[in-house]
């Protein structure tokens, strides 16, 4: 099968296009043929270094496809059923794979084979993000930065449908339109206003509970300025550039403030987590109340320009590449 493989870190270039030798499942794994692959900012991390990961290295975290296979010991899963993943273990650009079984959803059918390969990662961040990290309440007024990408989409859709009020943050008029029309309440284009004052605006000066920011080093302080006192920053991203030194003054100065910085991989760390948080992203969807707007869509060998036009800031929503 294949399989796009890196030997080193670096640019998008640096991956490559490879055949690869696929054995039968082993104990407790099941093959899977993959119908579409979920592309996320995370891809880039790995690919680059700034995540390390032991090289040579396949990439991507997240699928969907049909069980082909069963190896021993497995249970609860048929050959035919149609499952998707997030979570990895990393390697999800490929046509096929093995993979642990207790890490795979099953899917409804109402949930096609692309929305759920671009949900799942994402998706399930967002739930962690808005139901555990900061449990968003009905009369919450809440910050979004980039909320025309893959994550923000679907959290202010989440935020909506618990009740809060939500703020977006993007960078041009056209994806102001977008974060609207998925749940936004109030959008600030930060390249011709003032998110501060904006929020402070909209927040009557109190400023809010929470800001959920995947930028990173860009957006810091800006986040930092728009909570209320003893709110909570969560720094989920580095789209801009990791966050490398924070003055931890400044947080008292500025309001006893709490900062975390969560993974997905934390929250989803046991099986009984990744199945709750699965579960509660599936129901989401199948409901109608989460959707999930594919807006790319790339052959697998074109996956170096897909990782460029997603960290060119060119793509909207979910992008899927498919084998």
């Amino acid at each position: 099968m294949k399989a796009i493989r890196i030997s080193e870190t670096g640019g998008p270039e640096v991956m490559k296009l490879e055949e690869i030798e696929l054995g039968k499942p082993g104990p407790g794994e099941v093959r899977v043929r993959q119908t579409a692959i979920g592309l996320n900012y995370i891809d880039t991390y790995h690919r680059s270094g700034l995540y390390p990961v032991a090289l040579p290295s396949g990439i991507g975290l997240e699928a969907a496809g049909v069980v082909e296979e069963l190896g021993p010991g497995v249970s609860g899963l048929g050959v035919g059923d149609r499952i998707a993943y997030g979570t990895g273990p990393i390697g999800a650009y490929a046509g096929e794979r093995n993979l642990p079984a207790a890490r795979l959803t099953r899917l409804p059918p109402s949930i096609s084979d692309e929305t759920a390969a671009g949900m799942m990662l994402k998706g399930m961040t967002v739930r962690y993000l808005v139901r555990a990290t900061y449990k968003v309440e009905p009369g919450d007024t809440i910050l979004l930065h980039a909320a025309a990408g893959g994550v923000g989409l679907l959290l202010s859709q989440w935020a909506k449908a618990l009740g809060a009020t939500v703020i977006g943050t993007v960078g041009s008029e056209e994806k102001v339109a977008i974060a609207r029309a998925h749940g936004c309440d109030h959008v600030i284009n930060y390249s011709s206003e003032d998110t501060v004052a904006r929020v402070k605006e909209i927040t009557g000066g109190k400023g809010v509970p929470v800001v959920y920011d995947g930028v990173g080093q860009a957006t810091l302080m800006t986040s930092l300025d728009c909570l209320r006192p003893r709110g909570l920053l969560v720094s989920f991203g580095n789209a801009s550039g990791p966050v490398k030194a924070l003055d931890l003054g400044l947080l008292a100065a500025k309001g006893s403030l709490y900062v975390t910085r969560p993974t997905l991989m934390t929250y989803t760390a046991s099986d009984a987590d990744l199945k709750e948080t699965a579960d509660d992203l599936v129901q989401m969807v199948a409901s109608g109340k989460l959707k999930v707007p594919v807006n790319q869509r790339y052959a697998l060998v074109d996956a170096v320009q897909a990782h460029r036009d997603l960290e060119a800031r060119r793509t909207t929503g979910t992008t899927v590449l498919l084998p």
